[in-house]
C-alpha cells in the first residue's frame, strides 16, 4: 500500500496551482510546468493542499497512486525552489567552461566537446572543475547532468573523468608487477 500516495502535496504562498481535464499546471517563480494525471487518479485542490486519491482499487491504480502524488509534488517543488546537479571534473587538462549558454568541455579528446542546454535549464562553471544544472524540472535537470557526465564518465583506475559531487568511484587496483 501506497504511504506516500496518502501525503497531500503542501502549496507554497508564491505557487498557483490549476487543474483543467487532466492536466495540473504549477505556475511559480522559477517557471511554469504542468503534468498530465493518469485516469484512474483523481487530484482535487484544496485551499493550500493538493489531495491525490484513487478512484479504482485496481494494481495499476495502487501503482499509479504514489508516482503521481510524487510527480505532483516534483512541479511544486520545481516552480517553487527549482532543482539542482552539482559535477565535478577529475583529471590533469580536463576542464569546463562557459560559452554564452553553451557548455564546453575539453576532456582529453581531439576536440572540445560542446553541451547546448534545453529551455529552462542553466548550467554554471565555478573555477572550470565545478559544473553545476539548475532547473524546475526535476527530470531534465537529471538528464542534462547525466549527458554531462556521460562524455568522460570516471574511469576505475585513476577516477578521472567527470562525477556528480559525492559519488564515489569503486577504485581498481592497476597492473601487478611480474614476479620472479
Amino acid at each position: 500500500m501506497s504511504r506516500i500516495g496518502k501525503k497531500y502535496v503542501e502549496i507554497p504562498s508564491s505557487v498557483e496551482i490549476k487543474i483543467n481535464n487532466n492536466i495540473i499546471t504549477a505556475k511559480g517563480p522559477k517557471g511554469n510546468l504542468e503534468s498530465s494525471i493518469p485516469q484512474n487518479i483523481e487530484v482535487t485542490l484544496d485551499q493550500q493542499n493538493i489531495i491525490v486519491k484513487k478512484l479504482e482499487s485496481s494494481r495499476k491504480a495502487q501503482q499509479l497512486y504514489g508516482l503521481t502524488r510524487t510527480l505532483i509534488n516534483n512541479i511544486v517543488l520545481g516552480v517553487s525552489e527549482g532543482f539542482s546537479k552539482n559535477l565535478e571534473i577529475t583529471g590533469v587538462g580536463y576542464r569546463a567552461q562557459m560559452d554564452n549558454k553553451n557548455l564546453i568541455l575539453n576532456m582529453g579528446y581531439s576536440h572540445p566537446v560542446t553541451i547546448q542546454p534545453p529551455e529552462n535549464i542553466i548550467i554554471t562553471v565555478n573555477k572550470n572543475t565545478a559544473i553545476t544544472v539548475t532547473g524546475p524540472n526535476k527530470e531534465l535537470v537529471g538528464q542534462v547532468a547525466s549527458n554531462i557526465r556521460a562524455v568522460r564518465p570516471p574511469e576505475p583506475y585513476k577516477g578521472k573523468g567527470i562525477r556528480y559531487q559525492g559519488e564515489v568511484i569503486k577504485r581498481k587496483v592497476g597492473k601487478a608487477g611480474r614476479g620472479k
